[in-house]
């Protein structure tokens, strides 16, 4: 598919895309201009500046793409001001803000769709913007900070409770990129002096950059992880990528409107060791009461990772409030729900 020249925008916006390599996945870092293609960037404010093939998924012509969100506070309550498309030939900044509602909805097939993979890390608070601000059910993804995790575990590697690997570190990692993203840290700065930074308009060129940086690596690591993926770890990591996209987007009707998760494969059932279910269950806490619940600088829900294979996340300053949400096997989670609870009648 050629992505670039679907586009009716011209774009005098261009950056680098590495290119998949067949050598070996612990090989040497990335060196970065031997093995990118240079791509334009397209601003999109009309649905009608999009590929046909992302605004209409099909069987016949599923997809792969880089994805992320910008915005303002990004979550339920905040503003998600632009998504970033990355495909193999052409990055596109959709200005959700400039195309509004209509813009959004256009795309709202492509984000919900099993033909086209959304290859994103962390994908949580991304999922809760589009959910409760474009009614999207974000869906078929492949969450790169999950990977990782299920990687180092496939590799006998043991990982710290609390030990997820940010967008900078996964960068930085040799086996995946093996390169600095110092640029990362100049936009943080600005966005700490100024919230509304991903707001204005037009967009300057250190938004583009930034905003195109945070997408243009991810299908290089995609491919890279995807040879290191057996099939177990793929199984759980499509179901967990799931259960992570649902996490915060709380509803009254247990999320029976999302799409159904993976069932575990037949080729994985032999009767010792099968993959169990993984789950998402969401805790109520008395209000006011959760900082006692997490303890001093979160001791007691580091203790309970320590002691159960789940993870923890709490809705914090974002919200949603007063919830524990825990994701992973069932059992593990059963006994995480246990513990918690436990702490509570200690508590109260």
């Amino acid at each position: 598919m050629d992505s670039s020249s679907s586009s009716s925008s011209s774009s005098s916006h261009q950056t680098h895309i590495p290119l998949p390599s067949d050598s070996d996945p612990g090989a040497k870092p990335l060196d970065h201009e031997a093995q990118s293609s240079l791509v334009p960037i397209h601003l999109v404010t009309e649905a009608s500046q999009l590929p046909a093939e992302f605004l209409n998924p099909s069987p016949e012509r599923q997809l792969i793409i880089g994805f992320d969100c910008e915005g303002v506070d990004l979550c339920r309550h905040g503003t998600l001001c632009i998504m970033q498309l990355a495909f193999p030939d052409a990055i596109f900044l959709v200005d959700a803000i400039q195309g509004g509602d209509m813009l959004m909805k256009a795309c709202k097939p492509a984000l919900e769709s099993s033909y086209i993979t959304k290859v994103i890390h962390d994908c949580k608070r991304d999922s809760e913007a589009l959910y409760f601000q474009f009614g999207i059910k974000l869906h078929n993804v492949f969450d790169t900070q999950i990977a990782y995790s299920l990687i180092e575990e496939q590799e006998g590697r043991t990982r710290l409770p609390d030990d997820y690997i940010s967008f900078v570190g996964l960068l930085a990692d040799s086996r995946y990129c093996g390169i600095s993203y110092l640029e990362k840290e100049e936009v943080r700065v600005l966005l700490r002096q100024d919230p509304n930074f991903w707001t204005y308009r037009p967009l300057s060129e250190l938004m583009i950059r930034a905003a195109a940086d945070d997408v243009r690596f991810l299908l290089y690591i995609y491919h890279k992880m995807v040879k290191k993926l057996n099939q177990r770890s793929l199984w759980c990591l499509a179901v967990r990528s799931a259960l992570y996209c649902r996490c915060f987007c709380i509803n009254d009707n247990d999320f029976a409107d999302w799409p159904s998760l993976l069932p575990i494969p037949d080729n994985l059932i032999r009767g010792c060791n099968d993959p169990e279910e993984e789950v998402l269950s969401v805790l109520d806490v008395p209000p006011g009461k959760m900082g006692r619940v997490i303890g001093r600088r979160g001791a007691n829900i580091l203790s309970i990772k320590e002691s159960c294979n789940a993870a923890i996340f709490i809705g914090g300053s974002k919200g949603p409030p007063d919830k524990v949400f825990i994701i992973g096997p069932v059992k593990q989670v059963r006994k995480a729900e246990a513990i918690l609870r436990g702490k509570m009648l200690e508590i109260f």
